[in-house]
């Protein structure tokens, strides 16, 4: 929040202005600290809320901007740059949401917070894997390491799930232009031909008999109809906002046909590097899989991660109980079991992720060169349907005339 604020220096000379800070009392502490001896200090009445606050929907914080933070915050300081000066560089080229948030947390290390308390604040931002690891790393002295490693990690995250909606994106498209042409005839170019039909008194053939028949009753029934798919739309929303209902849609997700496998390897991925960035920067393993399973998007395999994590405090390790659930695939089993033996569960969990990202990948590949022919099929199936029963009616009508 920005104070204006009235005093005077050490020259006795007059000093007014503003400053930005997370309170009042920490504004007056940033003064006493620049040697002014305070008049008068108060909140800055804004008439008109910020843009970011009318709308914060569109001024959120991006991943790719934290990505980048976080590989400048690591430059400054391996230049020698003190914490405080280095955030204050980063926030003066930040977009609108991050520069209030850097602002807030500026304020924080100023009154004497560290760096991961003050991003622990922002959790819809920093998450607590980005959180945690910066706090291991203030304890260790390696904060730009961390900082470096944890944005490797967000890359590979953003970049996963671009991969996911990529394969998703063409077919939707696709499937919304084939609805709007499938209506636009339905709705424009069949009813013309019903009652040019009817009006000529044509026998017609039996499939544009059919066709007509469905035309005629989704526009006799078209309210009852629009109504029944709002209300099981409304009611699937309302299952899926439930416990069960997420629960139930995420084991529905693992079973579907190739994309539910892609989905279970981008899950199985996040979670060994996740596993892997937070014990190469010394966090227990307990505390480890509390995060990780905290980071999961997915309700079956948080489960399935909470049941290795109790065997795991009762003694078991972590390889052994991961056996016991399918959903940790037999290599990832082997390279724990390898990791636990050798101390070097960082690697190998590495070395899982890497090998199950190609898989993804040649997968969703795989699915994209299936679904552009499969779409195109449909909806050429769909046309022709169409165009088939109106053109046999024309003939059929042509021939009783003659």
């Amino acid at each position: 929040m920005d104070y204006s604020y009235l005093g005077y220096n050490e020259n006795r000379q007059i000093v007014k202005g503003t400053i930005f800070a997370a309170n009042e009392k920490v504004a007056g502490q940033m003064l006493s600290q620049k040697g002014y001896q305070v008049l008068r200090l108060q909140p800055v009445n804004h008439f008109v809320a910020s843009w970011d606050q009318l709308f914060p929907s569109l001024f959120r914080v991006k991943p790719e901007a934290i990505i980048m933070f976080s590989r400048q915050l690591a430059l400054l300081l391996e230049s020698g740059i003190d914490i405080v000066t280095s955030l204050e560089l980063l926030r003066a080229q930040a977009s609108a949401g991050l520069k209030r948030v850097l602002g807030e947390v500026i304020s924080e290390l100023r009154s004497g917070h560290r760096l991961s308390a003050a991003l622990g604040k922002h959790p819809n931002i920093f998450p607590q894997i980005y959180v945690r690891s910066l706090g291991i790393g203030e304890q260790t002295g390696g904060l730009e390491g961390v900082l470096r490693q944890i944005s490797d990690y967000m890359e590979k995250e953003l970049t996963t799930s671009k991969s996911v909606k990529g394969a998703l994106r063409y077919p939707i498209i696709v499937s919304v232009v084939a609805f709007i042409v499938i209506a636009i005839m339905v709705t424009f170019v069949l009813p013309a031909f019903t009652s040019l039909y009817s009006s000529m008194g044509a026998q017609l053939p039996p499939l544009t008999k059919m066709l007509l028949s469905f035309v005629d009753g989704l526009h006799k029934y078209s309210l009852q109809l629009m109504g029944a798919i709002l209300f099981i739309g409304i009611a699937t929303f309302a299952y899926v906002k439930t416990p069960e209902g997420r629960f139930n849609r995420d084991k529905l997700i693992l079973r579907l046909p190739i994309m539910g496998h892609i989905s279970h390897l981008n899950e199985l991925i996040r979670c060994c590097r996740s596993m892997s960035i937070l014990f190469k920067a010394g966090l227990p393993l307990p505390e480890i899989m509390s995060l990780v399973i905290d980071s999961s998007n997915n309700r079956v395999i948080k489960q399935a991660l909470s049941a290795v994590q109790k065997d795991m405090i009762e003694g078991q390790g972590l390889s052994r109980p991961m056996a016991k659930n399918p959903l940790f695939l037999p290599m990832m089993v082997q390279m724990v079991r390898v990791g636990e033996e050798t101390g070097n569960l960082d690697v190998t969990l590495l070395s899982v992720a890497q090998n199950y990202e190609i898989e993804a990948e040649d997968k969703t590949r795989s699915l994209i060169g299936m679904i552009q022919p499969a779409m195109t099929l449909g909806i050429g199936i769909v046309v022709a349907l169409i165009a088939l029963s109106l053109i046999s009616a024309m003939y059929s009508m042509y021939g009783q005339v003659v």
